[in-house]
């Protein structure tokens, strides 16, 4: 795996974030599980420490009943001086620290120390210890504990050359005096000990879950990185011009919605270069036509120039011929160029069309009236049927009226002799309906197509322009056109216009 890969990032990155949890994670359990067990073997010690010291209280209350002494002849202080209790509290006191499993001290009233011995088989104390060696934090326990309190402290830990926990109690006699006060010990050596295996019990169950935690994030990084790899490979395939590549990946996240728009990305370049290779071979097409339809009258009239300027036609009947053949070439010629002309205008953005408020009723009118004359050769009748007089909308008059011209001049061209042609204008709707040969399906896929002209003896003389100019004045005025047909009954012109402006006075 890459240093420099997404992958590696991620795995690198959820790895450091799950070890800094570990941890401080860890150490705050290390910190708190010590504190509740120190809390807690306090509270255990205090209860204790209570409990001794009532048994103590009862222990003196009951000597101090039997007549006076509390047993002749030792002192705990080890001074020899006092009354003599020091051997009764040494006995109970040895008695009192196997049972509590602690160090038992009593600090009487008088400030003297009575511990146990430190040899088995003394019956008299054996202490080390004077109350003037005891710690000044020591003594602050002492003095709280003569003052009725329940205190701890870890004063003694110097004096007993070993960290401990000790707890003061006093204790009282039947009268509820304070006459001693008993000092529990405890090393801590054993709650370190526990805090310590409970720490290294978390250390090794935060390795293993950093283990395992580790596993999932390389897992969670490849997840990611996989589909983008697959998305990467995609765009090199783009790239390389194959518009064909998907990425094929189904995900309702972010990289989901990526690979969602890099496959509409590919499907828009796949069908923009179709339009690409469409549009290339359609000006191919183009510049062939237009060579075909220029072809035919400019070599009819160098034929005819040259047969004239040579000499080679010298009949005046001849002469005619030819100059009424050259004349009809350059009306065609000149009936070319200015359909070129008018489609480069309407299909240039740049043109602006001269928009007015106009009545399409009176252009309907006037298209009828000029149709009615170009169909008398065919003996044809154009009959109108309008629903209104009046339907005001913004166009340009002459542009509304060369599109109206295009599809009647084809109703015209393509109707038998005799037959009847009509144009109705219903609500939004204005159609030119002929009875002619009609289109067939293949070829009405095709005739909005510049210089597509149908092979028929009654279209010979059509540029293939008609239609195509037809279709850009429509889209300029926002008129739907469609072109409906079936071979042997006839065709239809649709026009769908744009709602009409209401008339004003």
């Amino acid at each position: 795996m890459r240093k420099c890969s997404i992958a590696f990032k991620l795995g690198l990155y959820f790895s450091l974030a799950l070890l800094a949890f570990a941890l401080v994670a860890g150490s705050v359990f290390f910190l708190l599980f010590k504190k509740q067990n120190i809390t807690l073997t306090q509270k255990q010690l205090e209860d204790r420490a209570a409990a001794i010291a009532n048994t103590f209280g009862t222990f003196i209350s009951a000597e101090g009943s039997g007549g006076g002494k509390h047993g002749e002849g030792n002192r705990g202080s080890g001074t020899g001086s006092g009354g003599g209790n020091g051997l009764g509290y040494a006995a109970y006191i040895r008695f009192l620290d196997d049972i509590a499993m602690a160090d038992v001290w009593v600090v009487d009233s008088d400030h003297n120390l009575v511990t146990p011995t430190t040899h088995e088989g003394h019956q008299a104390p054996a202490s080390t210890y004077n109350y003037a060696d005891l710690p000044a934090d020591a003594e602050t326990v002492v003095d709280q504990a003569f003052g009725g309190q329940v205190t701890a402290s870890e004063g003694f830990s110097g004096l007993l050359n070993t960290p401990t926990l000790t707890v003061g109690a006093p204790v009282r006699d039947s009268s509820g005096n304070i006459q001693a006060v008993v000092l529990l010990h405890s090393p801590v050596e054993g709650i370190e000990s526990a805090a310590n295996e409970g720490f290294r019990t978390l250390a090794i169950s935060l390795c293993v879950a950093l283990v395992i935690g580790i596993g999932f994030a390389v897992l969670l990084a490849r997840s990611f990185t996989k589909p983008m790899k697959e998305m990467q490979v995609m765009a090199g395939r783009l790239a390389g011009g194959d518009y064909t590549a998907a990425s094929h990946i189904e995900r309702q996240d972010e990289i989901g919605q990526l690979a969602g728009s890099l496959d509409t990305l590919s499907h828009q370049l796949k069908l923009s270069s179709e339009e690409h290779e469409r549009f290339q071979k359609m000006q191919q097409t183009f510049f062939s036509n237009i060579s075909h339809e220029l072809k035919t009258p400019v070599t009819v009239l160098c034929g005819s120039l040259e047969a004239l300027a040579g000499g080679v036609v010298t009949d005046p009947d001849q002469v005619a011929a030819y100059h009424q053949e050259m004349y009809a070439e350059s009306l065609a010629l000149k009936r070319l160029v200015n359909d070129l002309l008018d489609l480069s205008r309407l299909q240039n953005a740049e043109f602006r069309l001269n928009l007015e408020r106009v009545n399409l009723c009176d252009i309907i009118s006037e298209v009828r009236r000029s149709a009615q004359n170009m169909a008398k050769e065919k003996e044809l009748t154009v009959t109108t049927e309008m629903d209104t007089g009046l339907y005001f909308m913004q166009g340009d008059y002459l542009r509304l009226r060369q599109l109206l011209m295009i599809a009647m001049s084809n109703a015209i061209k393509f109707s038998p002799g005799g037959g009847q042609i009509e144009m109705r204008l219903s609500e939004n709707i204005l159609t030119i309906s002929d009875h002619g040969c009609g289109i067939s399906a293949e070829e009405q896929k095709h005739i909005f197509e510049r210089f597509y002209k149908t092979l028929s003896e009654e279209n010979a003389e059509g540029t293939g322009l008609g239609l195509p100019i037809a279709k850009e004045i429509a889209e300029r005025h926002g008129i739907g056109l469609t072109v409906t047909s079936e071979e042997g009954q006839g065709t239809t012109v649709t026009l769908e216009l744009p709602g009409r402006e209401t008339a004003t006075v």
